[in-house]
């Protein structure tokens, strides 16, 4: 029983710390502008201006209800960017640049989008929980 007491803290120290990650209900636009290099904000207006959503259903953005992609709904607790490499920044960065760098056969076409732009596109995209 001597692990016990360290068991305890652990379970409360999760606890706090998915209270504190569900506080604003995982759409705060300022979650991870240190992991991507981006900005949320303009993530939402670069998703909006490449219209994404008319092939992807994604929550936050008006009309965004395609369904030739899959949704992004929850997108920042998926294990994988396009089914091919972990969801990790630098991949979704990269993804949404030039998806048929990853996954050749892929649907998904290459947009233009330049880096900041994917950058800002990934920060938005890991808001949603």
């Amino acid at each position: 029983m001597t692990g016990r007491p360290h068991m305890v803290l652990l379970f409360i120290a999760g606890g706090i710390l998915s209270l504190l990650a569900g506080c604003t209900g995982g759409r705060s636009l300022e979650a991870y502008p240190t992991a991507t290099g981006g900005d949320a904000r303009r993530g939402k207006t670069a998703i909006e201006q490449y219209r994404c959503g008319a092939c992807h259903e994604i929550p936050g953005i008006p009309g965004a209800r395609g369904l030739v992609g899959p949704s992004l709904a929850q997108f920042a607790d998926r294990s994988f960017v396009g089914g091919e490499v972990p969801n990790i920044p630098e991949n979704l960065v990269k993804w949404i640049m030039s998806p048929q760098s990853i996954e050749p056969a892929t649907a998904m076409p290459a947009l233009g989008v330049n880096e900041q732009q994917a950058r800002d596109t990934a920060a938005y995209l890991y808001t949603l929980r």
